[in-house]
């Protein structure tokens, strides 16, 4: 049942907020124009499906007056069971419009990919990871840099962290966290044999300055020569930057860049986000079991992801998904993944919200339910 009463309620706030943009005082004022801006924004989604959930509902009504009319039963015998689905289809919609937030859905993200359990194949696969999601990026438009890389001798990746620019980052790569497992042959297997190795990822919102506060007391910064392939111009400078935050024992190193001051600063972004996930995990240890497992813990030690190469297979252990196409999915298509994940987080999100919690009604509450 959808609550609308709360639904009368947002309209009237979304009908009070176009008359305040009208007023003078309003438009005069930034600060106040740009916040009232905001608000309407957020509503506006929610308030275009009620008016169309109303609509729908009257002419659901006025259909069912019609049957008796024998010269419109016909008419309205088609017509209704096509307003009926929409009208569940609104429903389910309203109710997800009204969930409050997660304030790091639209965030940019920090991604970490590093190689696991199997040498240097580990190393190659996790490479395969970066490109995967770098091709992804790229066909949705986000940015990608790298803040830092650490390469095998082979060519693949011991580590790297980047960080992702765009719309909805977090939102669509949240479920990319935790242990990502491939089986197939390596180039150096001469047997033929297929191998299993592991490559970890970690997705973390970038953290704002008022998301995270550090003392810069709490720091301990060190400036060495960068690592990496020999002769390479960055190995000549002393730009590397590690940044130990003492509190938590934390060490980030960043060496991609040959300034040091840009290598700091990337060092700190990357120190901010996973200062802000530890306190993210602090928050959500307390939230309810079903929260909890509704797409994995979100732990880093959890295998969520199988990727075949024999049988051309991916299978996504958490929401029990296998798609019979790793060469596309390699590729950098993974909208059917990140949709699949997104849209069970969504009815698991309804399923423990419980008609709770509602959009601009219910504050302190982050809809973050498990990452």
């Amino acid at each position: 049942m959808l609550p609308l009463q709360k639904l009368d309620q947002l309209a009237r706030r979304y009908g009070d907020l176009d008359e305040l943009l009208c007023r003078p005082d309003v438009l005069g004022d930034r600060n106040e124009l740009a916040k009232i801006n905001k608000e309407r924004a957020d509503l506006e989604p929610l308030m275009t499906d009620y008016a169309r959930y109303r609509e729908v509902e009257r002419k659901i009504a006025e259909d069912i007056a019609a049957r008796s009319d024998p010269e419109l039963r016909e008419l309205v015998e088609l017509e209704l069971p096509e307003l009926e689905a929409e009208k569940a289809k609104l429903e389910t919609s309203l109710q997800l419009l009204l969930l409050p937030p997660d304030p790091a859905e639209h965030k940019n993200t920090i991604l970490e990919i590093r190689s696991g359990e199997g040498g240097e194949e580990a190393a190659l696969f996790a490479a395969d990871l970066f490109r995967m999601y770098s091709r992804f990026a790229e066909t949705v438009g986000w940015k990608v840099e790298i803040l830092n890389l650490s390469e095998s001798a082979t060519g693949g990746i011991k580590e790297c962290i980047a960080l992702v620019t765009g719309k909805d980052v977090y939102a669509r790569l949240r479920f990319e966290g935790g242990v990502h497992r491939v089986q197939r042959v390596p180039a150096t297997e001469a047997q033929g044999r297929i191998h299993t190795s592991t490559a970890t990822v970690a997705v973390l919102p970038e953290a704002d300055d008022i998301d995270v506060q550090i003392d810069e007391k709490d720091l301990e910064i060190s400036i060495a020569a960068s690592g990496g392939p020999g002769g390479q111009g960055v190995n000549t400078t002393n730009s590397a930057v590690q940044i130990q935050h003492k509190p938590s024992g934390l060490i980030v190193k960043c060496q991609d860049e040959r300034s040091q001051l840009k290598n700091k600063s990337k060092a700190m972004k990357v120190l901010r986000a996973r200062l802000l996930d530890i306190e993210r995990e602090k928050q959500e240890a307390a939230t309810s079991a079903e929260r909890r497992g509704m797409v994995g813990t979100g732990e880093r030690s959890q295998k969520i992801r199988t990727y075949n190469y024999p049988q051309n297979r991916v299978s996504d252990h958490r929401i029990r998904l296998t798609l019979n196409k790793l060469d596309r999915i390699i590729g950098g298509d993974l909208t059917e993944l990140v949709t699949a994940l997104r849209t069970h987080r969504q009815a698991a999100l309804l399923q423990a919200a419980g008609g709770e919690g509602i959009h601009g009604l219910s504050p302190g509450a982050d809809g973050s339910l498990g990452d």
